[in-house]
C-alpha cells in the first residue's frame, strides 16, 4: 500500500511557538521541498525567500559576512525515512549542519487532503518549543 507522505511536498510555512510567542525561523513566506521516495529515501530543503546573491561567482572568493548570511537563510538534510505510527523518522545521513549527521529527526505527521504538517516539540531552559512545518503537495 503507497503511503500517502510518498512524492513531493512544497514549503508553506515553519512556525515556532514558544509560551504564546510564535516566531518565524525563515520569515513569514519561506521557500522548501521535501521529498519521500518508495525507497524510503528523504530530501529536505529550507530557506529563507528572496536571498541575496553571493558578490563574487565563485562561493570560497565571497566574504565571511556573506557566506554566514547565506548558511544561516538555507536549511537542507537527507538520508532514509520509515513510518513508525503517526511519526515519520529521518535518519540524516547528510546535513548542511555538520551536527545534524547521524540523527533521527521524529516528527509527528498531519494529513489534511494535500497538506501535510509535521511537527515536534523541543525541551528548553525557558520551556517546550514546538515547531510546526507545513507542506503541500508539490503538482507537476
Amino acid at each position: 500500500m503507497k503511503h500517502p507522505i510518498l512524492g513531493g511536498w512544497k514549503l508553506e510555512s515553519w512556525t515556532i511557538s514558544l509560551n504564546s510567542h510564535v516566531t518565524y525561523p525563515f520569515g513569514e513566506a519561506p521557500v522548501g521541498r521535501i521529498l519521500y521516495t518508495v525507497d524510503g529515501q528523504m530530501s529536505a530543503t529550507i530557506a529563507r525567500a528572496e536571498r541575496p546573491a553571493l558578490s563574487h561567482p565563485v562561493p570560497a572568493k565571497a566574504p565571511v559576512e556573506e557566506k554566514l548570511a547565506a548558511f544561516d537563510s538555507y536549511f537542507s538534510y537527507g538520508g532514509s525515512f520509515h513510518i513508525d505510527g503517526e511519526e515519520v523518522v529521518h535518519r540524516v545521513e547528510l546535513s548542511l549542519n555538520p551536527n545534524f549527521v547521524g540523527s533521527e529527526q521524529r516528527r509527528r505527521m498531519r494529513f489534511d487532503g494535500d497538506t501535510l504538517t509535521l511537527s515536534a516539540d523541543e525541551e528548553t531552559p525557558k520551556g517546550k518549543k514546538h515547531h510546526s512545518i507545513r507542506w503541500r503537495r508539490a503538482q507537476n
